[in-house]
């Protein structure tokens, strides 16, 4: 599978794909099969996490905006460092708020979300089920809270985490396709 127009070096234009939603929706998982299948590189958006942010978080304390907002800078940053070098990218990030998307959107030139959306209790259920990782479940209500879903004029799909994770890449290979 191929997404077309800016793949890759060597292209004078981009897109960065960001696979958004609360934790445990799905989104490395997906993020990670897409770049698999279009052959872009992947980037964790947790792993850009300060210290401080995965500290707060793995005591069971939200984020604020104030914490996100380097964070997310970051992202932006780096994004738009692939850009320079014409690297299309995919993220997993979870991209909660229109304003968190905007900051996202002022990296490179070309953002496009897919938004992994479903049932809070099937998502509490997969995030109980991974012991191993800093965001605990009792989070989920404060990041189901804190979603806003994709605006209209946002550059973006949302599909149904129902799914099993091989459809959910097609789907987002296949939307990405037509846009």
């Amino acid at each position: 599978m191929s997404v077309p127009e800016g793949p890759g070096p060597g292209h004078g234009r981009t897109r960065h794909v960001v696979v958004m939603g609360v934790s445990g929706c799905g989104k490395s998982t997906v993020a990670q099969g897409i770049s698999d299948a279009v052959g872009l590189p992947f980037a964790e958006a947790d792993r850009f996490h300060p210290e401080t942010n995965i500290a707060k978080m793995s005591a069971g304390t939200p984020l604020t905006d104030a914490d996100r907002r380097p964070w997310l800078a970051e992202l932006a940053a780096w994004m738009a460092a692939q850009a320079r070098e014409g690297q299309s990218t995919v993220m997993a990030c979870s991209a909660l708020r229109r304003s968190y998307r905007d900051i996202l959107r002022h990296g490179p030139p070309q953002v496009q979300f897919v938004h992994l959306d479903g049932p809070a209790d099937l998502i509490a259920a997969r995030m109980s089920a991974r012991p191993d990782h800093f965001m605990p479940p009792a989070l989920l209500e404060s990041q189901v809270a804190t979603l806003e879903p994709l605006e209209p004029d946002e550059d973006g799909v949302v599909l149904d985490l129902r799914r099993d994770p091989e459809t959910l890449v097609d789907e987002a290979v296949r939307w990405l396709g037509r846009h």
